[in-house]
């Protein structure tokens, strides 16, 4: 596991283009305060220079380090993060490779302990591992139970007594079980008191090795959950001391341009972004001149009329965009390349809430408050929208409308019928279905209204000061819930990328929105 507070970067704040240092003493008092973790300097952002081609061993040293990165970075995110065991499909090829291999092994293990006299090679390699392993689960505190291992798995008197035919494997076995019940986790115990039962010893072994990598990935998991408050409270140094390396070893895809271009993507999300608010101010009522669309900015420019906007608000424009991604036509920035699994998660989640908001918006003024109030008829449309829409990516929610629009019409009039209201007429319900079938399109007035207000409502909790929020803009009460959850995931990501890479946004966004500004002009801090 990497230690965030191994080294030193680099770092030089002489750079008059650079993002001002904090005081000399205020940084001292966070040497002071953070003992071996390193105060950064704003980034500096690699200069213009020829590409270079690396080496296999330097790609080979870069991968390592985004995958130390990534692990410690997953480990502060993801409070959920844990090593699971890895289940092939029965029928994959994985798996019956895997079972090939395995049963090779074990049947000759079979066959040299059946021998005459028997041949304990192999049985004392594998007693030598599963001593290796025992050793390695214990902790510092351990020394007397580490003294009673050594001594009784002392490989050279097991070779000793294999060579003399005297090795006496139940007894080891046995007394290897006995350890192990004293250091696995309790969720284990089951496991091992059952191995006590297996006579066979080849079997025995196999079993062992098999509960030995569960207790394993046990004790990671406790080093895991031992390292993430220490993780997170230096995850943000740590993370940018490893990026700034990283942007050093790597090339920019664009050849003699500024430094800020070896973040091609996350400087052409900026600019995206600041372009739309710009656009935004211009078409707002203090500019009634404006119509239509705005005319493109050049990059490295925005306009500078009186409502140049704000880094804070080009900045929420970018991460609201990540919403609006579309996989294959846009490349992700650079700085959010660690969250974007995550972060295409809550985007698909937010595209579902967004089509059962709609379903059960258009449902509600269709059939009117009296079904809609009866106890349960929401929650239940709700489980059958969700439950059609789950898996399915938004290209495909077409599809599902069709069957959800049969869905809710026949749970409707079941509804009716149950509550003695008369059926629908063919006309109201070819209107429920065709109304709900066109929530299909992209520019249908209700899911339309009920976008805007979801992402006005996820746009709240970009700030960690608005993660309690609790005010629901109107139609969106049947999936609080789940929009509560959404907004809590979307801001922690938010906000943890922005404490790590803001640096590097307002190195960028001082050319894309203000080029040349100064400090004083109030874009030095978010």
């Amino acid at each position: 596991m990497p230690n965030p507070g191994e080294e030193t970067p680099p770092s030089d704040c002489s750079d008059p283009e650079s993002v001002p240092c904090r005081p000399r003493k205020a940084r001292q008092a966070q040497e002071s305060h953070d003992g071996d973790v390193p105060s950064l300097c704003p980034p500096q952002l690699p200069t213009s220079s020829p590409p270079r081609v690396l080496s296999m061993a330097e790609l080979l040293e870069t991968a390592q380090e985004v995958s130390k990165m990534t692990i410690a970075h997953e480990i502060v995110v993801n409070r959920d993060f844990k090593l699971q065991e890895v289940n092939f499909s029965p029928n994959s090829l994985e798996s019956r490779v895997k079972e090939t291999l395995h049963k090779a092994f074990w049947d000759s293990l079979k066959e040299q302990l059946s021998a005459s006299p028997p041949d304990y090679t192999h049985v004392i390699q594998l007693l030598q591992e599963i001593k290796e392993t025992i050793l390695s689960l214990l902790l510092p505190r351990h020394s007397r139970l580490r003294g009673q291992i050594e001594e009784a798995l002392d490989m050279e008197l097991i070779r000793q007594e294999a060579e003399h035919g005297a090795l006496d494997i139940p007894n080891l076995t046995m007394y290897i079980l006995g350890t192990m019940a004293m250091l696995c986790a309790p969720v284990r115990d089951e496991e091992v008191q059952r191995l006590r039962g297996v006579t066979d010893p080849v079997q025995l072994l196999r079993e062992i090795f098999r509960v030995l990598d569960l207790m394993k990935m046990d004790m990671v998991n406790f080093t895991i959950q031992s390292l993430r408050p220490h993780l997170q409270d230096h995850s943000v140094q740590y993370e940018q001391k490893k990026f700034q390396e990283l942007l050093v070893k790597l090339p920019s895809e664009r050849v003699g341009k500024e430094g800020e271009d070896s973040l091609d993507h996350t400087t052409e999300w900026l600019h995206k972004a600041a372009a739309e608010v710009s656009a935004s101010s211009l078409s707002s009522p203090s500019h009634p001149e404006v119509h239509g669309s705005p005319a493109p900015l050049s990059r490295g420019a925005v306009s500078r009329s009186s409502s140049t906007p704000s880094p804070m608000s080009v900045l929420n424009q970018g991460y609201m965009n990540l919403l609006r991604w579309e996989p294959g036509i846009e490349k992700y920035p650079e700085t959010l390349l660690m969250d974007q699994a995550r972060l295409q998660e809550v985007q698909l989640q937010v595209n579902q809430l967004t089509i059962i908001a709609a379903v059960l918006l258009v449902s509600s003024s269709v059939c009117g408050s009296a079904l809609f109030s009866s106890p349960g008829f929401v929650d239940m449309l709700k489980r059958v929208t969700k439950a059609l829409l789950e898996g399915l990516p938004h290209t495909r929610f077409g599809e599902a409308l069709l069957d959800i629009s049969n869905h809710v019409h026949q749970e409707v009039s079941e509804a009716l019928l149950q509550l003695g209201y008369p059926a629908f007429t063919s006309d109201k319900s070819a209107s429920l279905k065709g109304q709900i079938r066109s929530i299909a399109e992209e520019d249908n007035a209700v899911r339309s209204v009920i976008e805007q207000r979801i992402h006005s409502f996820l746009s709240l909790h970009l700030s960690p000061s608005a993660q309690n929020s609790r005010s629901l803009p109107k139609g969106l009460a049947p999936i609080q819930e789940e929009l509560l959850e959404v907004s809590h995931r979307f801001g922690s990501v938010i906000y943890h990328n922005r404490q790590v890479y803001g640096p590097y946004y307002l190195a960028i966004l001082k050319k894309v929105v203000l080029p040349g500004a100064e400090p004083e002009a109030g874009i030095d801090s978010f």
